[in-house]
């Protein structure tokens, strides 16, 4: 790898070491120096202004850019949020720290990260995150003395529901920490994610950017990162702090097809922005040559003088940042297997060295980037000796691959991965061969109806959403996240047969999937069909360490069918498994309820705020008690938090205010009312508040 060969530990008896390079320049370093690593998500190089972009808002990225290293051809390796995010941090590729995508993987807590090798040296470390893919649940806490995701709760969200914080929020908190008077030196990672889709820049961005709302978010995040960048460019080289500003991926806006990312690897969503400044050590540069985001981390280690350990994928580019070395990193391994985890789609695996881009798909791909920048000439046919050599070279560093074995999710993670468009449900059985109409080239257009599909689901039009999914699991039968998507239509329409048979067809696509299995054993249980539900999770149950969800269906089931004490120690192995997850008293509670223990189901939905304040079921199942007793004054608290914490529970408020009044228990349902006038959204419930202002204007 380029820049190995400088010396990584130095004596550090000084401060600043310079060391000769070829001719006048040098190679420098300084031990102690703060690190501010900026991630922004869902950046295109070509996005901002000094990229090129002539109609980009972006003056803070820009002129640090211009007064540091610019690298005009870094690349991602994977192109979703997490798996990027685990190279940057490791400096591993993802074939080496095995986190493919957003859902299903955790990073090894065996790997070391930027945050604990920076800990070992005495740094305090803080990260601020922006969005649930970057939870800490799904590993890259460790090593940060503060790990800054507050705005996740355990609640279940609707569709773009604070699944996200905004990235001006998420600096504030940054700022607050590194303020904090230390003698340590610190290491701080924000990261914002305003240019993801659904992109919706705040105003006056909103109508500047009105034809090209991407760039309207992506000024936002600049704008969101000035409080950041302000004082360190004003301090210029009387700075203590090495800035490394970046993205995780970019974004295809179309390209090929393709709206978002996730299902190919062309430079659309694999060239991201890369920038290093630290005016003391660095003056400004640009760096034609390609770079990747798995060298991040030598470098830093490298500029801190820190040693670099010898298993990273990357390189150090400090050598190349000072123009003493050749811009050479050899090659760029790239993947995105989104299309084959959540869809059953060819995986896609790619290389790119010396200009020519290889990717391996059915029908296979080969570029030549200098002379073809748009990837539109596809030149696998014509330069087989060169596909050859690359499909070599790509099979060569896939050599160690084990290959990808996704873990099942929570429903709460699916949900909220789903609401920020990631599109997983359940996982697809990987096949041993893929044929051409397995190739996601050929399959794109089946994504864009799957991305209709769920933006019909999200506006309430449920009727031209099961016209649509039902088309397009005829129009790919095999397709799992079609079906567990037709499933959910049906049964929030009341088809329960239907939703059954849609989740039955999923589970026998892959019978291992826990995921679906929790789900079609919920169905069930809806259906009227509890007994199938417990006989169909009896093995699961049986295992080792059977998954939670699972364990939830089965409570479900067997109290339905009067099996109170199965259900509870379904439950019981539900705790054993995960202790500390919330829902584990709410669904205790639910059994407690439907056996008649009222008061144990309390102290479970009691039990289930201890544990976390924001559990929404908790909550709900509270207010509803409360009513039923009426405690009005407990009701309305606790249906004013659960509304607020999501407003689909209003549906609920809705349905338990009007059968009170119904029943003729006026009094007590009127304040109730009158909360879901004060507080449903008009645009969801807007019939059901006409309803509910006709009936308390007739009074009693």
């Amino acid at each position: 790898m380029a820049g190995t060969s400088e010396p990584a530990a130095l004596e550090q008896t000084s401060s600043v070491h310079v060391i000769p390079g070829d001719g006048p320049r040098t190679v420098r370093r300084e031990v102690g120096l703060d690190v501010l690593l900026i991630t922004v998500d869902t950046l295109r190089a070509d996005a901002l202004g000094v990229y090129g972009n002539r109609h980009a808002a972006t003056p803070w990225m820009d002129r640090l850019a211009a007064a540091g290293v610019r690298f005009e051809n870094a690349r991602a390796h994977n192109v979703v949020t997490l798996p990027s995010h685990a190279t940057i941090l490791s400096g591993l590729s993802p074939l080496k720290h095995g986190v493919r995508d957003n859902s299903g993987f955790r990073f090894p807590s065996e790997a070391e990260t930027l945050a604990t090798l920076l800990e070992a040296e005495g740094y305090r470390t803080g990260a601020f995150v922006s969005a649930f893919p970057l939870d800490s649940r799904f590993g890259l806490a460790r090593g940060f003395d503060v790990y800054e995701d507050s705005f996740v709760d355990t609640g279940i969200k609707p569709a773009f529901f604070e699944q996200e914080r905004p990235g001006s929020e998420t600096v504030a908190l940054a700022k607050r920490w590194l303020e904090v008077v230390d003698e340590r030196p610190s290491f701080a990672w924000v990261h914002i994610y305003e240019p993801h889709f659904p992109y919706a820049p705040p105003a006056p961005l909103a109508s500047r950017f009105m034809n090209d709302p991407y760039l309207g978010d992506v000024a936002a995040a600049d704008a969101a990162l000035s409080p950041l960048l302000q004082p360190l460019l004003e301090a210029a080289d009387r700075g203590n702090t090495l800035v490394i500003l970046t993205s995780d991926h970019g974004e295809s806006l179309g390209e090929h097809g393709e709206a978002t990312h996730g299902i190919f690897g062309y430079e659309a969503a694999l060239k991201v922005p890369l920038v290093l400044y630290q005016p003391r050590l660095l003056g400004p540069k640009l760096v034609s040559g390609p770079v990747r985001l798995v060298d991040i981390l030598p470098t830093v280690l490298d500029v801190l003088s820190i040693p670099v350990p010898g298993d990273l994928d990357g390189g150090s580019l400090l050598p190349i940042a000072a123009g003493v070395s050749v811009e050479d990193i050899g090659e760029t391994y790239f993947e995105a297997l989104s299309g084959q985890l959540n869809r059953g789609w060819a995986p896609l695996h790619g290389v790119i060295r010396r200009g020519w881009k290889y990717i391996d798909l059915p029908i296979p791909e080969l570029y030549e980037l200098t002379e073809d920048p748009n990837e539109e000439i596809n030149l696998a046919l014509r330069e087989p000796g060169q596909a050859k050599e690359l499909g070599d070279l790509l099979r060569n560093l896939r050599a160690s691959d084990a290959g990808v074995t996704p873990r099942a999710e929570s429903a709460e993670t699916r949900e909220r991965l789903r609401s920020l468009g990631y599109l997983g449900g359940g996982s697809s059985p990987v096949k041993e061969s893929y044929s051409e109409d397995d190739d996601p080239k050929r399959l794109i257009a089946l994504d864009s109806m799957l991305r209709e599909i769920t933006g019909l689901y999200e506006r309430g039009d449920l009727e031209r959403a099961r016209l649509r999914c039902r088309e397009l699991v005829r129009r790919r039968p095999g397709m799992r996240v079609a079906l567990m998507q037709l499933g959910q239509i049906e049964r929030d329409l009341g088809n329960l047969d239907a939703a059954v048979d849609a989740m039955q067809a999923a589970l026998t696509l892959n019978p291992e999937d826990t995921t679906t299995l929790a789900v079609l054993a919920s169905y069930l249980v809806q259906a009227g069909r509890a007994g199938d539900a417990a006989a169909l999770t009896e093995p699961h149950f049986r295992q080792t360490r059977p998954d939670v969800d699972v364990l939830f269906s089965r409570s479900l089931a067997l109290a339905r069918i009067g099996k109170v004490e199965e259900a509870l120690a379904a439950l019981e192995k539900a705790r054993d498994v995960d202790p500390g997850n919330p829902m584990v008293p709410v669904y205790f509670g639910t059994v407690y309820l439907m056996d008649g223990r009222r008061s144990q189901a309390r102290s479970s939905y009691e039990e289930a705020l201890a544990l976390n304040p924001n559990t929404v079921r908790a909550h709900t199942s509270l207010a509803i008690l409360a009513s039923e007793e009426g405690q009005v004054e407990a009701s309305l608290s606790n249906w004013r938090k659960a509304v607020a914490l999501d407003p689909r529970e209003h549906a609920k408020l809705f349905a338990v205010a009007g059968r009170m009044w119904s029943a003729g228990q006026k009094a007590q349902a009127r304040p109730l009312l009158e909360l879901f006038v004060e507080s449903a959204p008009p645009e969801t419930f807007g019939k059901e508040i006409g309803r509910v202002l006709d009936l308390l204007a007739a009074g009693d």
